[in-house]
């Protein structure tokens, strides 16, 4: 680590935590930004580095106090007339940035308080009322620097979007404590409190036995970007389909039932259908799948599933309307032991023998495998991808037989070969700033087709253009804005965009009628004029031969 990174990280306390943010917010290696955490986890307090590792792996402690209660705070410190707050804040792109640079410089020199200290009075907070919880944090505001008050807020309003993934933090911790990274990416995952959690604990043996829902890391694949024949002999690859759902993981030990998402949120509750095999799955099984919408062992479109997503208690006419199912694909657990390095075709047999066993029990069972799709040549396999729609997939899955169930992102045995984008021509109509990086740029837009003489806007979009383009959009909204809503501007119809997405659903909560799935800006059609977009009547199409 270079001396800078280390004179920057040397103060302890909340401080610390600060200089830890910037330090990787601005880097822009990799190794940097481990050596960084690495030196943070060698020197801060246990339980500083609990709360560390709790926040970058999406355990935050909840809001506590809304946005518009802030930002009243703030102008109410600063002076400033809310319209013009909520102009800095369209131009600075985040909240907690734009009070952190808004407010005074700080009148009260406070004693250095740790990390700890402060999340536990946020959330000692969340009962409070209002007085007392504007009293603790403009008191806070008067006492911090510029940089620590970005954090602190960052904390209040619950993101963390400074450029660190949990693999990095992991290889960190690994390169501190001496021990694997993947030892390590299992045991920091699961159902653990960073409130009563301590360091050593969390990483230790005996914590991760006692937790008896811990699911273990996902192992994700990498998008197919050559030709399958690279890949060599077909007879060494297993293909399935790749489902439309979410991945998750079902778990039974000691007599209790887990579902997992691959965000590692637990979601047991979310889905009753899966409780039955709290009765039939055997002690010490964990399955690796997808959480699908489905009657029997017939997929259903991902928006079906949209409507239980998100709602704290599922109604008997949802479980009516969106029936969920489980398509099985991997064992991790068998027995109670950690399989996860027994060849790929292993672990596939005893699958198998646990759902023919759930099959044969005589029950309604949620549970199907992944089927294998059975090729002799590349071609062959080619010619079978094509039917992936119809099924309701999103393409095909290659594993290499022999593989280890490996952690993470892992080039090599792993492939997702998708099938190519549905495409649409569309004109922008609105458009909004974004954030970050962006957030002085128009680059979040709203696009239309044409439906007779008049346009009807379908989807939104934000991505896919490079940064020479979106300034060039930019310059064209700024000079084109035809009205003003709040941080929206209807723009004149003139930019044509090729708009690419996955998939396409009816749908009530749109104007046209349609919902896209993974919609994002396929390329800039310089070369057609407004008149040349796409109606709404195409879109329908494609909703009759690709939706359900």
């Amino acid at each position: 680590m270079s001396s800078s990174t280390e004179i920057s990280l040397t103060t302890n306390g909340f401080t610390g935590f600060a200089s830890l943010v910037q330090v990787l917010g601005t880097s822009t290696g990799t190794n940097e930004k481990t050596d960084a955490l690495s030196y943070y986890f060698t020197h801060a307090a246990d339980e500083d580095k609990v709360w560390v590792i709790a926040i970058f792996s999406g355990r935050r402690p909840k809001r506590v106090v809304n946005s518009t209660l802030l930002q009243n705070w703030c102008a109410e410190i600063t002076g400033l007339p809310v319209w013009l707050f909520e102009e800095c804040y369209h131009t600075v792109g985040d909240l907690g940035e734009t009070i952190a640079l808004l407010l005074p410089e700080p009148d009260i020199q406070g004693q250095q308080k740790s990390l700890s200290w402060y999340i536990d009075a946020l959330i000692r907070l969340s009962k409070a009322e209002e007085p007392e919880k504007k009293q603790f944090i403009t008191d806070t505001w008067r006492h911090l620097n510029r940089e620590e008050r970005f954090v602190f807020n960052k904390l209040i309003t619950g993101g963390f979007r400074i450029g660190v993934s949990q693999k990095v933090m992991v290889n960190a911790l690994s390169k501190t404590v001496q021990m694997d990274a993947p030892v390590i990416a299992h045991r920091i995952s699961g159902n653990w409190d960073p409130g009563t959690t301590k360091f050593s604990e969390l990483l230790n043996n005996e914590g991760a036995a006692a937790d008896h829902s811990k699911p273990y890391p996902f192992y994700l694949a990498y998008a197919l970007d050559k030709e399958p024949a690279a890949l060599g002999d077909p007879q060494e690859w297993q293909a399935e389909w790749k489902w439309d759902g979410i991945r998750g993981q079902i778990i039974k030990r000691n007599r209790q039932l887990f579902v997992w998402s691959r965000g590692e949120e637990l979601m047991t509750d979310k889905f009753p259908e899966y409780q039955v095999l709290e009765n039939l799955l055997p002690d010490g099984t964990v399955l690796d799948g997808e959480i699908l919408p489905g009657r029997g062992d017939t997929p259903l479109p991902f928006s079906v599933l949209q409507t239980r997503i998100g709602r704290k208690n599922v109604s008997k006419k949802q479980l009516q309307e969106a029936p969920v199912v489980f398509y099985a694909y991997d064992l991790l657990e068998y027995d109670g032991v950690d399989i996860r390095d027994q060849p790929l075709e292993t672990r596939r047999k005893l699958l198998e023998q646990i759902v023919n066993d759930l099959s044969a029990s005589g029950r309604a069972i949620p549970v199907f495998i992944s089927p294998v799709i059975s090729f002799k040549t590349w071609e062959a396999l080619a010619a079978i991808r094509e039917r992936s729609r119809e099924l309701g997939a999103e393409g095909l899955m290659l594993k290499r037989i022999q593989s280890a169930y490996q952690v993470g992102r892992k080039i090599g045995d792993w492939w997702k070969w998708k099938m190519d984008a549905l495409t649409i021509d569309a004109v922008m109509v609105y458009a909004q700033k974004g954030h970050g990086r962006r957030s002085n740029l128009y680059t979040d837009y709203t696009f239309a087709v044409q439906d007779g003489d008049k346009l009807v806007t379908f989807t939104k979009a934000y991505s896919g253009l490079t940064d020479k383009e979106f300034a060039q959009v930019d310059a064209f909204v700024k000079r084109n804005s035809l009205e003003k809503f709040g941080p929206v501007r209807t723009v004149k119809p003139e930019l044509v965009f090729e708009i690419a997405f996955e998939g396409i659903a009816a749908s009530n909560r749109h104007k046209s009628g349609v919902a896209l799935r993974f919609p994002r800006i396929s390329r800039w059609r310089k070369d057609k004029t407004p008149g040349e977009i796409n109606t709404l009547a195409d879109l329908k199409q494609l909703l009759d031969v690709y939706g359900k």
